[in-house]
């Protein structure tokens, strides 16, 4: 499983996005208690469940990692936990996969320099006062003693999505066959 982490714009998504369409990854479906937003299915974006319900999975144990966040709870469930599957995750969420001490669970750190991290946000739409709130935070969040140690990091800022994403794929099939 690959376990991508990064600040707001890193690019974690949008590579997420390519390792599973160029090179066949499956995301994990998390779970969530927040509402369903219109065109999300549940099984697909997440697994949409009541608060009882989460709360009664977590004190069984069922997931990896949890947070909560705007009020909602959201957690990847052990179930997901699988080869050919890939997770964004925060530095908490990234820390609990550690835990696991699962060597096929593969950890990546996506960096950027502030500059760029905000040029993306502007250039995606990202409201100013968004923006700013979030680079603030990320530099507490991402700091590399918070985070401690990965497998691997990669710098996003001069290579293409594709590149990243080939880069990582490759990474992360030789960390599998060692």
């Amino acid at each position: 499983m690959i376990v991508l982490c990064g600040a707001s714009a890193s690019g974690k998504t949008v590579t997420a996005l390519d390792l599973q369409k160029r090179h066949g990854l499956v995301k994990a479906i998390t779970t969530t208690t927040r509402e369903k937003r219109v065109g999300e299915t549940d099984g697909v974006e997440y697994f949409f469940v009541s608060k009882e319900e989460f709360q009664k999975r977590l004190s069984e144990n069922k997931f990896v990692e949890h947070s909560l966040y705007n009020g909602n709870f959201y957690g990847c469930g052990i179930d997901q936990v699988s080869d050919n599957k890939i997770v964004v995750l925060d530095p908490n969420g990234l820390h609990a996969f550690l835990k696991l001490k699962d060597k096929n669970v593969v950890s990546f750190l996506l960096i950027a320099d502030e500059k760029t991290r905000r040029e993306r946000m502007v250039s995606r739409g990202d409201k100013a006062e968004n923006v700013a709130s979030r680079i603030e935070n990320d530099v507490k969040d991402f700091s590399l003693e918070n985070i401690g140690k990965v497998d691997f990091v990669i710098n996003t800022e001069s290579h293409s999505i594709e590149e990243i994403s080939d880069m990582i794929y490759k990474l992360y099939t030789e960390k599998l066959n060692k």
